[in-house]
């Protein structure tokens, strides 16, 4: 679910002639954010993406005249690195963060009705940022809040660099610090399905500790949401382009490279039809299956693990009415299949109506039920949920599905992760599922493309841009 300053020191816009050469394979948030750190050294970078345009799996395409993203991605006030990266491609002012965090909750499993709750923050200092919210919480009763709080202060005190928190589930640790079904659903999974992928029972205690004592419990602004107020493409594609040619990158998409080797004298060719392109650094940027298939023999002691890291779906369900109908930028839901909703008519260019993106995170169930389905199942939860809907007429209904969103963050999925460096000199590695210790979001694939070209940059003996590393200041 990632706005700092350039720095004034000069750094190489474009590359020194007579610098080193790196091929970095994959375009999404990893690959671009490694290629502009290369590039902003003055390594001759070339970047070469088999899609038609850059993004990942945080893009948009057109559906009429509805510019759609493919599915909705936020970031936090913590997310440092994503922060840079915004920044980097002067995107920072189109994607911005809340002054304080703010979620509107929404129960509609109430005898009572329909009621609405928040989870903001107040301007204290951590954990009190939070304790007015939390006494006040309606989905939970006072014993319920109670004992999250003192759950909270047990999770605040675990130790990420503990390996056993990986073997670990946080469903076990949640029930074994007294936390409720209903706490789990109307809190913990609220937070952690959205960011991890996973409900609590599926996820590894070390990364959800991770989510929760980063988002929320170590500083009192570090979970306020950021998302863009544009379509994603002109975030990760129009703009990241421009500044990738910018930075003098050659960018080469709609081309798929088919294979990757060493000559007699260490350099790497990488093979894309009709072309060897050659290369002191190659850094690999794609899923984690596909870096398997083009790694050399003995890149990675157990290349196997790759193929072990599972993957998690994302559905994204959307829907234009005739009118407006809801009034908040965004809210989450409980007592009810849809988790989060997201108001994106400005951004898809929506003239007249309103344009409402339901996101769906751990959904294997739901990911490839028929349209029709779905459309049976949805719209009356958002007519429970949006009194407005009940009398308004359903212009486009539709769903974008991403089967392998993310990698699974299952207990155990620590120790596959490889990181940035391999054992095959020159070769390096970039990805959210790589070992950035955070989930698959966008931080974790910008952290993976500094990481690489870090690890590049050391092998090449070139110096770090000074700005690239500004991120780490701000953490």
């Amino acid at each position: 679910m990632s706005e700092g300053t350039q720095s004034e020191e000069p750094a190489a816009d474009v590359p020194e002639r007579g610098g080193r050469d790196a091929v970095v394979i994959g375009g999404g948030l990893a690959g671009i954010t490694a290629a502009l750190a290369l590039a902003d050294a003055g390594v001759r970078v070339t970047l070469i993406e088999g899609r038609p345009r850059l993004g990942g799996l945080a893009f948009s395409f057109q559906r009429g005249e509805l510019t759609v993203d493919n599915g909705q991605h936020v970031y936090l006030r913590c997310c440092t690195a994503y922060r840079w990266f915004l920044d980097r491609i002067e995107g920072t002012a189109l994607a911005p963060l809340q002054d304080r965090l703010d979620v509107p909750v929404l129960d509609v499993d109430k005898p009572e009705g329909r009621r609405l709750g928040r989870l903001r923050r107040d301007a204290l200092p951590v954990p009190l940022h939070l304790g007015r919210s939390l006494a006040t919480y309606p989905h939970l009763s006072l014993a319920e809040r109670a004992r999250v709080g003192r759950a909270a202060l047990a999770l605040k005190g675990l130790d990420l660099a503990d390996p056993n928190l990986d073997t670990q589930d946080f469903g076990s640790w949640l029930t074994a610090h007294g936390q409720s079904a209903r706490a789990v659903e109307a809190l913990w999974d609220l937070v952690g399905v959205a960011t991890l992928n996973a409900v609590a029972g599926d996820s590894s205690l070390g990364l959800a500790a991770m989510v929760f004592k980063t988002g929320l419990l170590s500083d009192p602004g570090a979970a306020d949401i950021g998302w863009a107020r544009v379509p994603l493409g002109e975030l990760h594609d129009r703009l990241a382009r421009k500044a990738l040619d910018s930075a003098g990158v050659r960018t080469e998409v709609r081309t798929r490279v088919t294979s990757i080797s060493t000559d007699e004298n260490g350099r790497w060719s990488v093979q894309v039809p009709g072309e060897t392109l050659t290369a002191d650094s190659v850094v690999l940027a794609v899923p984690q299956r596909e870096a398997h298939d083009l790694l050399p023999h003995g890149a990675l002691d157990a290349p196997e693990n790759l193929l072990q890291i599972g993957t998690a779906p994302i559905l994204n369900v959307h829907v234009v009415y005739d009118r407006k109908v809801l009034d908040k930028p965004f809210f989450a839901a409980l007592g009810t299949p849809v988790q989060w909703v997201f108001d994106r008519t400005d951004a898809s260019g929506l003239r007249e109506g309103q344009y409402l993106a339901l996101s769906q995170s751990a959904v294997r169930d739901e990911i490839d039920e028929p349209v029709a389905v779905l459309r049976e199942r949805y719209l009356p939860e958002l007519e429970r949920l949006l009194p407005g809907t009940r009398g308004a007429e359903v212009k486009d209904f539709f769903v974008t599905r991403e089967r392998t969103a993310t990698f699974a963050p299952s207990p155990g999925v620590g120790r596959l992760r490889p990181g940035a460096r391999t054992k095959a000199p020159g070769l390096y590695l970039a990805g959210a599922w790589t070992a950035t210790g955070w989930p698959a979001t966008m931080e974790s694939a910008v952290r993976s493309g500094v990481s690489a070209a870090d690890a590049a940059l050391a092998a090449l003996g070139r110096p770090r841009p000074a700005r690239l590393f500004e991120f780490e200041e701000a953490a």
